[in-house]
C-alpha cells in the first residue's frame, strides 16, 4: 500500500479551478517533489492531504485513511510545515516545541530522540523568542515541531523559502535520515538543487499534473519553466560612473554588545544593480533598514540619494522605493486601488496617476485583473505588482529585500526583466537574494559574514578572486567562515 493515494481530486474557489482531477501516488519511504508555477495548486493539494480542506470531488488517502471520513487518524500520523513558518513568534523556542507536542498528546521528552539531530542545533537558544530567530533557525524549529510526535508522513510546502543556500542544504541533509527511518516526504520547492534531491517529481500546472518522473526527466521536459534562458544585461558604463547614489562609511548598528552591522563601507552607482548577499543573520536586513531611514545607525555615516541617513531619514523615504520580503501590498484592496493608494502616498496627484496606472496595468498584462483583490493573486503576480508599485514614482533608488522568494524560475526571470528595465531608466537597484543565479544578474555584489563585508566586486571578479566555479560555491565558501551565532 502506498503512503499517499490521490484519485481524481478536484477543488474550486468560486470560478477558479485550483485542482482538476489530480491523481498521484507516493510510495512509503519515498521523497516526492511537487513542483510547478505559482498558482498551480500545490498548496491546495497539501491542505487537502493534511485534512485542512475538503475536496469537491475525488478521493485521497494518507497511510490508508480517507482525508474526509478519517481525518483524525491522519492528523496523528502526519507532520506539516506550511509555506509560511507555522510558529508563534511571541513564544520561545522551547514554548513552541512544547505547544506542538501537547497538540499531539505527547511530550518533548518522549519525542526528543526523533528530533535530537535537528533540535540540538537550536536548543542553546531555547529561551529566545521565535520572532527573534534567523530564517535558518526558524526553519529548524518548525521542522522539530512537525516531527516531535513521530509522524510517518511529512508534508513540506516550500520549507526553505527565504532561507540562505547553506541553511537550505542543511535542512535537506536533515531529511535524509528520516527517509532511512521509513518516513514518507512530500515536498514542494522552487529551488532546482532541492528538486534534484527528490526520488521522483510531479509537475503541477493550472491544477493538473502534466508529468511524473525522475528529477532530470521532469526538469528536461519542462525546461521552459524551470530552466529558462538566462537574461542578458547591457551595462551603460557612462551612467554607472556618473555619480554615487549610495555612500556608506564605517557603518555600525549595535544591539547592546551585539554588532549586527560591524563597520561596513561601500558605494553604489546610479543605475547600478547592486546585490547585497549574506546568510540569514549576517546583518543584511539591519543594514538595509539603516539605509532606508527605518533605523538609526549606532555610528558611522552614509548618504542615500544625497541625504544623510542619520539626520534626513524623512527626505530619504520620499526619494526611494522599498519592497519587503512580506510584500507591501494591501490584500483586501484591488490591484488598481493598491496602485492609486501608493501613488498618493508618494505624493502623486491628478490625471497623471490615472494615465500611468493604465500604462502599468497594460505592461504587466493585468488590465483584466485591475479590479481583482490582491489576496487572490498568485505569488509571482503579487511580487511583480509590488515591485512596480515601489518604483511607480520613479525613485532614485529602490530597495528590494528578497523580492523573489518562493517563485518559480520562469516568473523570477520575468521579475528580473522588470529590474533591468528600471536600471536602464537610471533607477539604482539595491537587492538582497538567496538565489545565487540572481547574484549573477547583478552588476556588483557584496557578501556579508558576521556583520562585515567579506567580498565586494562583480560576480566574475569574485569567482576569479576566490577561485570558485560559481556564485553558489562562493557564497557557501564565505558563509561557512562565520563564527558568531
Amino acid at each position: 500500500m502506498n503512503a499517499i493515494e490521490v484519485s481524481d481530486v478536484s477543488k474550486s474557489y468560486g470560478s477558479v479551478l485550483a485542482l482538476d482531477r489530480v491523481s498521484l501516488s507516493v510510495e512509503r519511504g519515498e521523497m516526492m517533489g511537487l513542483i510547478g508555477p505559482d498558482g498551480s495548486g500545490k498548496t491546495t493539494l497539501f491542505r487537502i492531504l493534511t485534512t485542512l480542506l475538503l475536496p469537491d470531488s475525488g478521493t485521497a488517502t494518507v497511510e490508508g485513511f480517507d482525508t474526509v471520513s478519517q481525518l483524525s487518524r491522519i492528523r496523528r500520523r502526519v507532520g506539516y510545515m506550511p509555506g509560511s513558518f507555522s510558529l508563534y513568534q511571541d513564544l520561545t523556542v522551547e514554548e513552541n516545541l512544547k505547544f506542538f507536542a501537547t497538540l499531539f498528546h505527547t511530550t518533548v521528552a518522549e519525542g526528543y530522540d526523533n528530533i535530537r539531530a535537528i533540535y540540538s542545533q537550536i536548543e542553546p537558544f531555547r529561551h529566545r523568542r521565535a520572532g527573534a530567530l534567523s530564517g535558518g533557525m526558524k526553519q529548524k524549529l518548525a521542522l522539530s515541531c512537525a516531527l516531535v510526535h513521530r509522524p510517518t508522513v511529512l508534508f513540506l510546502d516550500e520549507p526553505t523559502t527565504g532561507v540562505d543556500p547553506v541553511s537550505r542544504r542543511e535542512l535537506f541533509d536533515m531529511l535524509m535520515p528520516l527517509r532511512e527511518q521509513g518516513v514518507t516526504i512530500l515536498v514542494s520547492t522552487p529551488y532546482l538543487e532541492e528538486v534534484r534531491r527528490c526520488d521522483r517529481v510531479a509537475f503541477l500546472s493550472r491544477g493538473s499534473i502534466l508529468g511524473t518522473g525522475t528529477p532530470d526527466y521532469i526538469l528536461s521536459r519542462f525546461a521552459s519553466v524551470f530552466c529558462p534562458e538566462p537574461l542578458s544585461h547591457d551595462e551603460d558604463e557612462a551612467l554607472r560612473k556618473a555619480d554615487n547614489v549610495i555612500e556608506v562609511s564605517h557603518l555600525v548598528k549595535a544591539f547592546g554588545t551585539f554588532h549586527a552591522v560591524d563597520d561596513i563601507s561601500f558605494s553604489v552607482h546610479r543605475g547600478e544593480i547592486f546585490g547585497f548577499l549574506g546568510a540569514n543573520g549576517a546583518g543584511k536586513t539591519t543594514a538595509m533598514r539603516c539605509l532606508t531611514g527605518l533605523s538609526s545607525p549606532t555610528s558611522g555615516n552614509g548618504r542615500v540619494a544625497g541625504f544623510d541617513i542619520c539626520t534626513q531619514s524623512e527626505q530619504i523615504k520620499r526619494h526611494i522605493g522599498y519592497m519587503s520580503q512580506r510584500f507591501s501590498l494591501y490584500q483586501d484592496l484591488t490591484v488598481r486601488e493598491n496602485i492609486r493608494l501608493f501613488a498618493g502616498i508618494y505624493g502623486m496627484r491628478g490625471k497623471v496617476v490615472g494615465e500611468k496606472t493604465d500604462r502599468l496595468l497594460e505592461s504587466l498584462q493585468f488590465t483584466s485583473h485591475a479590479d481583482t483583490l490582491v489576496s487572490s493573486l498568485p505569488l509571482g503576480w503579487k511580487q511583480k505588482l509590488a515591485f512596480s508599485v515601489s518604483i511607480f514614482h520613479e525613485p532614485e533608488v529602490v530597495f528590494l529585500d528578497e523580492p523573489t522568494g518562493g517563485v518559480d524560475p520562469a516568473t523570477r526571470r520575468q521579475f528580473w526583466q522588470l529590474i533591468y528595465d528600471a536600471s536602464s531608466r537610471g533607477i539604482t537597484v539595491f537587492v538582497t537574494t538567496h538565489y545565487m543565479d540572481e547574484a549573477d544578474y547583478c552588476d556588483r555584489v557584496s557578501i556579508m559574514v558576521d556583520g562585515k563585508i567579506s567580498a565586494l566586486g562583480s560576480p566574475e571578479e569574485l569567482k576569479r578572486r576566490f577561485q570558485q566555479p560559481d556564485m553558489d560555491s562562493l557564497f557557501t565558501y564565505l558563509a561557512r567562515q562565520a563564527v558568531r551565532t
